[in-house]
């Protein structure tokens, strides 16, 4: 076998380089062209994203700026309640269930404001809590307004029963005091009404005899007793029963004849009496009164004054005159 230095007879391939560089600038322009496709995404991507974060931070400012605005709101209806729950405690017990609702609503609504990431429906529904709690305000002010007015017509009513009541209880005074001076003054007009009446004094001096036998005298030597009589008048006020009755006796010389003891005049105050007699009278007739009055020394010539008293009035009076007896009288 033998081989051969010479070559060989078929085609030898060589590479075309002229294509070759074609292909590769045809992968560079397609590279750069993704890399440009890229990079404008890139920065449209970037620009998307900066204009959507823009819409999503003046989505969150004004959504800031609604709850800012709803809690001014509601911090303004909370301010005019507790205004009115302060100047009207008195009415609260009668606005208790309208009170509840409010509170109720004031609660749900400050729970909302609370949250940083209220949605806009939480928002919304505090929108319109806060529209019905301003609603239920004026409400509440319009009844607040209405007890009023009751409680100023209650007030001048109260007002005007106090005064009627006030002059009800003044004539009830002067009513009482009319009556008491009335009673008073009655009993007074009754209390002399119902003094006793002397009339027909007589007094009589009387000589006792050794005999027994009674003669009457008008000398003082022969005198042992007087002998006073007088009638005590019928008398429709009086009540029956005992009486007493003082007798005043006065001798000619100016002093009572008397043992001491006194009673009460109603003019002359306390007065010495010479003698009290019970009299048994019986209302509206006629009481024929009779006693002695002796005394222990001889009489005194002269007149001697008998004053009769009942209940401290004077109601009679006589005199009776004892003359000087001569040597056969």
């Amino acid at each position: 076998m033998s081989y051969s230095q010479y070559p060989s007879s078929a085609p030898e391939q060589k590479p075309t380089p002229a294509k070759s560089n074609s292909s590769n600038k045809i992968v560079v322009i397609a590279l750069a062209a993704a890399l440009l496709l890229s990079i404008g995404y890139i920065i449209y991507d970037k620009s998307k994203s900066k204009e959507l974060y823009a819409q999503l931070q003046t989505q969150f400012t004004n959504v800031d700026s609604a709850r800012n605005e709803l809690q001014n709101d509601f911090n303004e209806a909370n301010k005019k309640m507790d205004e009115l729950n302060g100047q009207n405690l008195a009415l609260q017990g009668q606005l208790a269930e309208k009170n509840a609702e409010i509170e109720k609503k004031r609660t749900e609504i400050a729970s909302i404001l609370k949250k940083r990431n209220a949605t806009a429906s939480e928002l919304s529904r505090a929108k319109q809590l806060i529209a019905e709690l301003n609603g239920q305000i004026q409400d509440y002010v319009a009844q607040i307004e209405q007890l009023k007015q009751e409680n100023a017509t209650l007030t001048t009513a109260n007002t005007q029963l106090t005064t009627e009541r006030d002059n009800l209880v003044t004539e009830k005074t002067q009513i009482q005091e009319t009556l008491v001076a009335t009673e008073t003054a009655k009993k007074s007009v009754e209390d002399v009404a119902s003094t006793l009446h002397a009339s027909n004094i007589n007094i009589a001096a009387i000589n006792l005899k050794s005999s027994g036998k009674e003669v009457s005298t008008s000398t003082a030597k022969r005198a042992d007793l007087l002998r006073v009589a007088f009638d005590i008048d019928e008398n429709r006020i009086a009540p029956s029963g005992a009486k007493e009755v003082y007798v005043v006796v006065t001798a000619p010389d100016g002093n009572v004849i008397t043992n001491g003891e006194t009673f009460t005049a109603r003019e002359e105050g306390d007065k010495k009496f010479t003698s009290k007699v019970n009299v048994n009278y019986e209302q509206g007739k006629r009481i024929p009164v009779s006693f002695d009055w002796k005394q222990g020394t001889k009489y005194q010539t002269g007149d001697y004054k008998i004053e009769i008293y009942h209940n401290g009035f004077k109601i009679g009076e006589g005199r009776k005159s004892l003359k000087k007896g001569g040597l056969f009288s």
